[in-house]
């Protein structure tokens, strides 16, 4: 398997119109945003919207993770009877692209409410992965990631809570992604900190080899430094949920930041929000559905459907405190056991 990576000129942020014909069947353009306090664990909000026009499908979540619950809500419907702006509860709109973003999300069975608008705060990185592999269809997608400041309100079970300055990391992504089977550990990494995100996205395979690293560390005045090396030594229980540990992020500029997490909030896991193989199946119109998991150590990414988890985190960087999304997956193979590459 051998992968490319060129950075894109401009990234059309928009979802894709009716009038763009003739895709792949396995096309899809989907979006996701994340949403927590700054200084504070609780709570975490995470939203995202898919359509798969190939399948007429359209489908979206909300996960919300509290210190004792995490809530998952997920819906679907049929794509060619919406307007392409969400599904279910949740709407999504374009204000300004790749700079502001609304979200909207109605009364609904999980008692989560949200009125949103996202504003960038760093440039984002954004380029084009392709991967060569064994299989029929050629895999190749658009990936974005940049770091922002909400307004606006959150409701949970009927009390308002602002989220003025809150932060927030969307991801945007489009294309044909086939890549699965032979990963160990995947982490999907976005540490918001005063002046900066650090993001990346960093895959190796069972064997330790790296299969994929992009990213950058995204400055609020402007400057976006491409990351060259992720070295990792992290914890993980029994149950392969994160417990913590650091990283170090190399760039091209050839700075290093050593990075602190503590993982052990707890929820966020993606398992609640379709990741288990569920995106861009037909459900007919209209679908809703719904449930809870209890956050008391009951549940892990060993026994769920998918091992994904976006755990919000509290971050430490020289002696300087963030926050942000340290997403987490490792193979619930055998064969496979965690290992260090940060000594």
């Amino acid at each position: 398997m051998a992968i490319t990576q060129e950075p894109s000129r401009v990234f059309h942020d928009p979802l894709v119109g009716p009038e763009q014909t003739g895709l792949p069947d396995g096309f899809f353009d989907r979006l996701m945003f994340n949403l927590h306090p700054v200084d504070a664990l609780s709570p975490s909000l995470i939203t995202g919207f898919g359509i798969y026009p190939g399948k007429d499908t359209a489908d979206g979540f909300v996960v919300v993770s509290d210190a004792t619950e995490q809530r998952n809500l997920r819906f679907s419907t049929v794509l060619s009877a919406t307007e392409r702006d969400g599904a279910g509860p949740l709407r999504v709109e374009v204000v300004e692209p790749n700079r502001v973003w609304r979200l909207r999300l109605t009364q609904n069975e999980i008692g989560a409410e949200f009125d949103l608008t996202w504003r960038a705060r760093t440039p984002a990185w954004f380029g084009e992965i392709a991967v060569t592999n064994a299989s029929a269809q050629r895999t190749s997608f658009e990936h974005l990631f940049q770091s922002g400041h909400y307004e606006g309100s959150l409701t949970l079970d009927g009390t308002r809570v602002p989220v003025d300055g809150w932060y927030g990391q969307r991801d945007r992504s489009r294309g044909v992604r086939t890549m699965s089977g032979g990963q160990g550990l995947h982490i999907w990494y976005q540490a918001q900190f005063p002046d900066c995100s650090i993001g990346f996205l960093l895959v190796e395979t069972r064997s330790h080899d790296r299969l994929l690293l992009e990213g950058a560390v995204m400055g609020e005045d402007g400057t976006l430094d491409g990351i060259v090396d992720v070295r990792h030594a992290l914890e993980f229980t029994d149950g392969l949920d994160l417990v913590g540990g650091k990283v170090a992020v190399s760039t091209a500029t050839g700075r290093t930041y050593l990075v602190d997490a503590d993982a052990r909030a707890g929820g966020g896991f993606m398992a609640g929000a379709g990741y288990g193989g569920h995106h861009g199946v037909s459900q007919g119109l209209d679908h809703v559905e719904s449930d809870r998991f209890p956050l008391d150590g009951s549940v892990s990414p060993r026994m769920l459907d998918s091992a994904l988890t976006d755990r919000l985190c509290a971050f430490t960087l020289d002696g300087v405190a963030g926050s942000g999304i340290f997403e987490f997956a490792l193979t619930r193979s055998s064969s496979y056991r965690y290992r260090p590459s940060l000594r």
